[in-house]
């Protein structure tokens, strides 16, 4: 598969692809679309979904079923393209399994006119990306907690968080922030930060203060996240309820049905076990 647009610039080929404009135009990141990529799209029949406002002008996309009662709910947290088309049908694919999915959009303060999802400039990209500080987004965070604990379509204490890349990493800091949460799923976030990134902490470091337990999905293969790191976070979770399953033939974002780095029997596997680890912990 090959990608559309590349780190390096666009090759020729790859406009010679309509498809390309297709899924960008439907909110994919340019940067990881794929020559055979086509846009997944879970049914909504049975669900109710589409953009609400939350306090303080957050963005937010919902996801749930159509029928009364009250259900648990999951915050899936976006990786650095935004609340695009694929994080937004994650969110159905949540509701399909009965919960009321939320992905707030936290890089609306920095990118109002919803430009990211179509950027290939990654200096801009990462601009756009560093305005949402680690303080900012747990507040984020606790905005959409707190909207969900008022809506009468969720059982308020039972609420999850996942989240993907950017968003995983801030799966593993609210995990250790809020009581509310009752477990995470963090999808090849970044566990350390680079030397000189002072001033702010990292999962690696969180891990005596997390609240509710996580489970870390990873891929060996993952040129951003070493070995080492997974191992080290591996054995900082020992003794705890949070833990991390390591796939051996997994790139980064493997779960991503829509990019060259898709691995359906990774990605099939640690989305069952995110399942029920959320099941297993009440949500």
């Amino acid at each position: 598969m090959v990608t559309l647009t590349r780190p390096e610039g666009t090759e020729s080929d790859d406009l010679t692809l309509s498809r390309r404009a297709v899924l960008i135009a439907a909110g994919y990141a340019a940067f990881d679309v794929g020559a055979n990529a086509e846009p997944v799209k879970t049914p909504e029949d049975g669900l109710i979904s589409g953009w609400e406002t939350l306090p303080g002008g957050l963005p937010a996309f919902v996801a749930r079923p159509a029928g009364k009662g009250k259900h648990a709910a999951v915050i899936v947290v976006n990786e650095i393209f935004g609340v695009h088309e694929w994080i937004k049908d994650v969110c159905r694919r949540f509701a399909k399994a009965g919960y009321v999915a939320i992905a707030p959009e936290f890089f609306f303060r920095g990118d109002p006119d919803k430009t990211l999802a179509k950027l290939t400039d990654f200096t801009a990209i990462r601009a756009i990306v560093a305005k949402a500080g680690n303080e900012q987004v747990m507040g984020d965070v606790k905005t959409t907690l707190d909207w969900l604990g008022t809506q009468k379509f969720v059982h308020a204490k039972k609420v999850a968080i996942t989240g993907f890349c950017w968003g995983g990493a801030v799966t593993w800091m609210a995990a250790a922030r809020f009581p509310e949460l009752k477990a995470g799923g963090a999808w090849y976030g970044r566990l350390k930060g680079d030397p000189g990134t002072e001033g702010r902490k990292w999962p690696m470091e969180v891990v005596a203060d997390l609240k509710a337990p996580v489970l870390g999905l990873y891929g060996a293969l993952d040129k951003g996240i070493p070995v080492a790191d997974v191992e080290a976070m591996q054995a900082k979770l020992k003794g705890s309820k949070s833990s991390i399953m390591l796939y051996k033939d997994a790139d980064h974002g493997f779960l991503a049905d829509y990019r060259p780095s898709y691995n359906a029997a990774a990605g099939t596997d640690a989305w069952d076990r995110l399942l029920a680890h959320f099941k297993a912990s009440g949500v």
